[in-house]
């Protein structure tokens, strides 16, 4: 019975072992799972989610690879050189006569083994221009590939923004339903006091009940659109679910003035993306103009070669013996054929240049229509901005009388009741306004291809 004693207690202490070990794979566990709160501001989740969002970082990987498709067509403008090597060993030659009979067999003359060794150059003098055509074809596409890029970047900068200022207005309004809880709370007190000294009747008891439920059930439902607004903005930032942003601007942050946005409507549209975009179409539709017209041109090369044989059958007898030899020359070719066959190609490419002016003719109409439009809606919205105000102030005094009322038995409990929703819809009106307001603003930025 002595000897179990020891090793009982040797088991207690493996068990605590293992609880203690356990238990402090649950604290890391946690620890990594702990939220992390970031205080940003808009300015500064825009220019994060610039730099990390995922298709802004494929978009910028696309223009390293038509960095390279333009290295490639510089190097095509070098000489092409190769070199070839052969070797060969022929069987016995067999001869017949008379058909298949009478067949006699030799070996290959002067020698069975056979082989080559040399290099060939081939430079391209004139092509018609189509080298150079090719060059500014694949630089044209690289100046594309960088006006997409900063587009896919505006347009998540513009994604961002309305992001965060949705977060934002869900913070204030969190805020303002969290305040409306705490008079419904008050409200419902002061009701059941009434009641208890039956100055009113039970169904106003019921109403306030009611009017608290309603309320914390918003705050509820705005909580949850908070959460799902911050998981939407870790995704465009590319941060983890466990990141909470917390937003360091206010929704009465100083508006710029719509007279500093003008010089933007003076440009028409000319640093738009959709406008760079369709005018660099344009310069790489005359590309291709360009590269169908060189071949109706000539062409002009200089090739050489050098080489060493073996055996030589330069002379007949063929002689086993090894020679090498070489070559300088130009090569001048013209495809008379072009003059008839690359007729309607060209006709068709110029129709294409003239349909691309056209449309980015369209499009900067359009964007100068956009751009004024926000212009306009930006205007308007600061003018609610001044109206939603005024209406707070007049809503806040009127909740004031009305409550005074109520508890004087002066008022309805649904006056009382209308006059908080009142305030609250007057409030609300005044934070969307605000966030309105600065969504079409980063709007204009983008339309004006300066964000």
């Amino acid at each position: 019975m002595k000897k179990h004693i020891p090793i009982a207690g040797k088991l207690f202490k493996l068990t605590l072992l293992i609880f203690a070990v356990l238990n402090i794979f649950e604290l890391q566990v946690y620890a990594q799972k702990e939220t992390k709160v970031y205080h940003i501001s808009i300015e500064e989740a825009i220019s994060f989610a610039k730099s990390q969002n995922k298709t802004v970082r494929a978009a910028q990987m696309s223009i390293s690879s038509s960095e390279k498709d333009l290295k490639d067509a510089y190097s095509a403008a070098l000489p092409s050189i190769s070199i070839n090597g052969s070797y060969q060993r022929f069987s016995d030659l067999t001869l017949y006569i008379e058909g298949l009979s009478n067949a006699s067999t030799g070996p290959r003359k002067p020698t069975p083994n056979a082989a080559a060794l040399g290099f060939e150059a081939l430079f391209n003098i004139y092509g018609g221009g189509r080298q150079m055509a090719l060059e500014q074809e694949q630089a044209l596409r690289l100046s594309l590939t960088k006006i997409n890029a900063a587009e896919a970047a505006g347009n998540v900068a513009v994604q961002t923004s309305s992001s965060y200022l949705n977060l934002l207005r869900l913070k204030d309004l969190s805020i303002l339903i969290s305040e409306q809880v705490t008079r419904a709370k008050t409200r419902l007190k002061n009701i059941n006091s009434l009641y208890k000294n039956q100055k009113v009747t039970k169904s106003d008891v019921l109403r306030a009940e009611v009017s608290l439920a309603n309320a914390a059930l918003s705050l509820e439902q705005n909580n949850n659109d908070m959460f799902i607004e911050n998981q939407r903005l870790n995704v465009l930032m590319d941060l983890p679910d466990s990141i909470i942003i917390a937003p360091s601007d206010s929704s009465s942050i100083a508006k710029p003035d719509p007279e500093t946005l003008l010089p933007l409507l003076k440009e028409k549209g000319e640093n738009s993306y959709s406008t760079l975009k369709a005018e660099k179409n344009v310069e790489l539709q005359k590309t291709r103009l360009d590269m169908i017209s060189s071949a109706d041109r000539p062409s002009l090369n200089f090739y050489t070669a050098y080489g060493m044989n073996y055996p030589n059958n330069l002379f007949f007898p063929p002689v086993d013996q090894a020679y090498s030899i070489g070559f300088v020359g130009l090569k001048a070719q013209y495809n008379i054929s072009s003059l008839y066959q690359n007729k309607n190609k060209k006709a068709a490419a110029k129709i294409r240049v003239s349909e691309l002016e056209l449309q980015t003719q369209a499009i900067v109409d359009n964007n100068i229509f956009e751009t004024r439009s926000y212009l306009i809606k930006y205007t308007e919205a600061l003018n609610r901005i001044k109206v939603n105000q005024h209406s707070v102030e007049q809503a806040m005094v009127n909740y004031k009388i009305m409550n005074i009322k109520y508890i004087n038995q002066l008022a309805l409990l649904t006056d009382l009741l209308d006059a908080d929703n009142l305030l609250q819809e007057s409030r609300s009106n005044l934070v969307k306004s605000q966030t309105d307001a600065l969504s079409t603003y980063y709007k204009i930025r983008f339309s004006s291809g300066n964000l």
